[in-house]
């Protein structure tokens, strides 16, 4: 009886500390625009019509955000990935634990990874009116002064 308590105790700590089980595989990203109302678009398949908005993403994934507004120059944001510190806690109990085959599991779906921003926020610059050039100064003789 003792020693099948003992086995579940381990098997309980081992998927424990998987991070694909315990933190899933993909994450919540929020996209924020000042002005708020921008289209996102990226290079994989994440997009939104209309900021504030938040998509589900896949942890491994690393991409460029894309924020557009008519009147505003586009505003493009890095989104990178690094390792959490709930990711990493959840490795080293793998290690711990003997379960190489879930540190290999959360390297290869990526469930250590958290995103950076997060949440993404862009500040969209206005399109300003067009430049117009100054007026060039002539030279020469101006206009005569009065009593010449």
């Amino acid at each position: 009886m003792r020693g099948g308590l003992c086995a579940a105790a381990l098997v309980a700590t081992a998927v424990g500390a998987c991070g694909s089980i315990t933190r899933g595989t993909s994450e919540p990203v929020t996209f924020i625009s000042e002005p708020s109302g921008a289209t996102v678009t990226t290079p994989r398949k994440y997009a939104c019509a209309s900021t504030p908005c938040t998509l589900d993403v896949d942890r491994s994934d690393a991409f460029d955000a894309t924020f557009t507004l008519p009147g505003y120059r586009p505003e493009t944001v890095p989104v990178r990935t690094t390792v959490a510190t709930r990711g990493a806690v959840g490795m080293a109990g793998n290690v711990l634990s003997g379960g190489l085959i879930g540190v290999g599991v959360d390297a290869y779906t990526g469930a250590a990874l958290d995103h950076e921003p997060n949440p993404v926020v862009a500040r969209l610059t206005p399109l300003g009116p067009a430049r117009v050039p100054a007026p060039t100064r002539r030279r020469g003789p101006g206009p005569a002064s009065p009593g010449a």
